[in-house]
């Protein structure tokens, strides 16, 4: 698997996600109405609007970007080793600019890949409609209007390990599990990024939980082309 794929090529990335507002309280009206049409088939057993509305990170017309990791492949005197950035912050539109900018600069030609997990469904599509809302350009590797199947430069660990099995998920952490890499969700979990977010308020701690991620999912390409998994001392991390 992967055989044709130079690993210096990929770029992995991961993002994570809030709602726009702290509570469903603060929600404009008309945006409240909005997110009641959304959620209508969800409105049973008791579920209400407000209840659900921590949901609201998952779509990009109700949420927002507070970070995106990206990690990449490099060779040095001593072999493979594997360099994550974090851009993250408040300011969504200045955390996408700032992305943009890096992967306008190293990542914008038709040999470069963007990888993540679930990645089409839900990261690529997330920070390209993000940008669009934020008056920003869409990244050459994300902008597939037009583009043939075989054109779009975006692979998909989940995509990969389906086998063309449309009716299986298969989440990051059981993939770990199963290739022996050591669990990213050690501390928090996706579930959990809304309240360390809106009530912890500590973004650090969002930060590093995505920066394992992508790691996670850099290992796992590894493995997906037979190789070893790096050591520690060959991951690093920046701001």
């Amino acid at each position: 698997m992967l055989n044709r794929i130079n690993l210096k090529n990929i770029l992995v990335l991961d993002i994570e996600t809030v709602p726009q507002y702290a509570s469903y309280d603060e929600v404009p009206e008309v945006w409240k109405e909005l997110w009641k049409k959304k959620m209508q088939r969800e409105l049973k057993d008791g579920l209400t609007p407000d209840g659900l509305y921590q949901r609201a990170g998952i779509y990009a017309e109700f949420g927002k970007i507070i970070c995106i990791c990206a990690g990449y492949f490099y060779e040095n005197g001593s072999g493979l080793s594997f360099k994550v950035k974090a851009f993250y912050g408040d300011d969504e539109k200045k955390l996408l600019e700032d992305f943009s900018d890096t992967l306008g600069k190293s990542f914008s030609t038709d040999e470069h890949l963007l990888c993540g997990h679930n990645s089409k469904e839900f990261d690529f599509p997330y920070i390209a409609r993000r940008c669009l809302v934020n008056g920003l350009a869409i990244p050459y590797l994300l902008d597939n209007a037009g583009k043939k199947p075989w054109e779009v430069q975006l692979i998909d660990t989940m995509d990969m390990w389906k086998f063309g099995d449309y009716k299986n998920f298969t989440s990051l952490n059981l993939l770990a599990a199963i290739f022996g890499i050591e669990s990213p969700k050690d501390d928090i979990d996706g579930s959990q990024v809304w309240s360390t977010y809106w009530i912890e308020k500590d973004l650090e701690r969002i930060k590093n939980y995505c920066m394992k991620d992508v790691v996670t999912v850099a290992q796992l390409l590894l493995k997906f082309k037979g190789m070893e998994l790096l050591k520690p001392d060959k991951i690093s991390f920046t701001n």
